[in-house]
């Protein structure tokens, strides 16, 4: 997979892809990320990216011309394109595994109160959201989308497992997890991890994640993949009294 990312501050990306299992991958050959500095497709004198906003108001708004120039001078076939944004869908586990299929992604950053809407018409049809809140810039969005695909791609994590048991993976939050020392400052690590018996070790995973979605994220059941020991354990949860339940491990 490539992924080319069109910022005015490429070095911040880039620093923050030197490091961990992704700067380890990128160096491996992996999947590549390519920065593209918008700013060296600006055609005013002072290489500005932006402008104020046609019918006022607060800030500034990012310039169509070079945002268009950077995206037509890097354009391949089969890119999807998509522009990091409030007032995109909602990134998701689902949404991550959607876009660790392509074979490149181009993905803008914006800046300031927001990109001239006829950059986004002519060149990013798809917006995207991180959550529900405003960052400084859309390069650490980029960084948040990069970091959850490359995670996917074959190769980069040390284990194949390690992407398909975890939260939002299986559909429910992930159980919890020990290490030694077996005793810490009086805090033993559960019993049935240590036995041995693996389906024991399974069935118990699952239950503490059940437990965990239920009391946390209840809304994920409406949707994750249950069988029916799953629904009959939920039952049992939802027939135990208040104070009994607060003191479930």
């Amino acid at each position: 997979m490539r992924i080319k990312v069109l910022t005015i501050f490429p070095e911040m990306v880039r620093a923050a892809l030197n490091e961990s299992i992704v700067g380890r991958a990128l160096e491996k050959g992996l999947f590549a990320v390519e920065c593209i500095d918008i700013r060296a497709y600006a055609q005013n004198k002072h290489k500005n990216t932006d402008d104020y906003p046609f019918g006022g108001g607060a800030g500034m708004v990012m310039l169509a011309q070079p945002i268009v120039d950077a995206c037509e001078a890097n354009a391949e076939s089969g890119q999807r394109r998509i522009y990091l944004s409030p007032r995109g869908r909602t990134l998701t586990q689902r949404v991550v595994e959607e876009l660790a299929q392509e074979s490149e992604l181009m993905l803008l950053c914006g800046h300031y109160e927001g990109v001239d809407e006829r950059a986004l018409e002519m060149c990013f049809p798809e917006e995207l959201s991180i959550g529900d809140y405003v960052l400084t810039g859309g390069e650490t969005a980029a960084l948040v989308v990069i970091d959850a695909i490359s995670r996917l791609l074959p190769g980069v994590l040390g284990s194949a497992e390690s992407a398909a048991d975890e939260s939002f993976t299986t559909g429910l939050l992930e159980y919890p997890q020990y290490t030694r020392p077996r005793d810490f400052r009086g805090r033993e690590a559960p019993e049935v991890l240590l036995n041995g018996n693996h389906a024991h070790i399974a069935r118990w995973r699952r239950e503490q994640a059940l437990k965990l979605t239920y009391d946390r994220r209840p809304e994920l059941l409406e949707t994750a993949p249950l069988d029916a020991k799953d629904r009959a354990f939920l039952q049992t949860l939802r027939e135990t009294p208040p104070e009994d339940a607060k003191k479930r491990t």
